[in-house]
């Protein structure tokens, strides 16, 4: 295996940070043992989601991710945004297209170093989102953590954006604890491919965004999760479509525009450090 299939680059979007590899010219075998060697904050280099650059024959690269755990997703935001960064600096185009198992994506330079992707149109459809059970309205699913009568957090609204999102409305989400009920929830029946759940708090234009992500866990923030909350948000007439959404890393601006119903993802990119994988990182491969 050549020096260049185990070059890496660690870069984040909003602390949600990821281990990216170039395999469009070759590579090694990714499984879950793999992964999960690399994204090991104690022994591999530690990541959220490793990222590998495909061949693709319909965009500038293929994408794919995995999480943490070692099991392979459809989509991811702030990835999204770092790989396109990539490619703006290796092409010197202003716009990239990204092929991914949720869809294919667009992304385009923004102002101050920050870039814009066109995330397509959400799904709400109960068969999309996926749920295991028919719901008519999916801005308000019957879903609840607490007793009966008093529930902690109840009635989420659900969408997909390239994945499954669930997103609780709550007055202050300072006082719900998402470490404790995210693994319940993220798991539970009624989402049979599993969900990313967020707990959402509204000021007017402006959105405050907790979120445990499938496969992660408690994350300083999560792109599709914003993009989701932005939309449910919109639909259930508690913002506009163009809103500020804030989460423990920094903002993204969302806009769902009317034209098309696509949804439209703004926030900046970093870049930490380049390595080599250790050899024994992926012998799993």
């Amino acid at each position: 295996m050549s020096e260049q299939n185990r070059f890496f680059r660690k870069m984040n979007g909003l602390g949600n940070d990821f281990v990216v590899l170039d395999h469009r010219l070759g590579g090694f075998a990714i499984n879950e043992d793999v992964v999960r060697a690399i994204a090991n904050r104690e022994t591999g280099i530690g990541c959220d989601q490793l990222i590998v650059m495909q061949p693709s024959s319909v965009a500038d690269t293929r994408m794919r991710i995995w999480n943490q755990t070692g099991g392979e997703v459809e989509s991811c935001g702030n990835a999204t945004r770092c790989v396109a960064d990539l490619l703006f600096k290796e092409s010197g185009k202003d716009t990239v297209t990204i092929d991914t198992a949720g869809g294919l994506l667009i992304a385009t330079r923004a102002d101050n170093d920050l870039v814009c992707v066109d995330m397509g149109a959400p799904r709400f459809d109960w068969q999309d989102i996926p749920l295991s059970e028919e719901f008519f309205d999916t801005r308000n699913i019957e879903l609840q953590i607490g007793p009966i009568d008093a529930p902690v957090l109840h009635t989420p609204s659900v969408a997909n954006v390239g994945n499954p999102h669930a997103i609780f409305w709550v007055d202050d989400i300072a006082a719900h604890d998402l470490e404790r009920f995210g693994p319940l929830l993220e798991m539970h029946p009624i989402f049979p491919e599993g969900a990313n759940i967020s707990l959402a708090e509204i000021d007017d234009q402006h959105i405050t965004l907790k979120v445990w992500e499938r496969g992660v866990g408690l994350t300083r923030a999560c792109g599709t999760a914003a993009c989701a909350a932005a939309v449910c948000a919109a639909r259930k007439k508690l913002t506009g479509r163009n809103v500020t959404v804030s989460l423990p890393g920094g903002d993204l601006q969302i806009e769902w525009r009317a034209s098309d119903d696509h949804i439209m993802m703004t926030g900046p990119v970093e870049y930490e450090f380049d390595g080599e994988l250790r050899p024994e990182m992926i012998a799993g491969g």
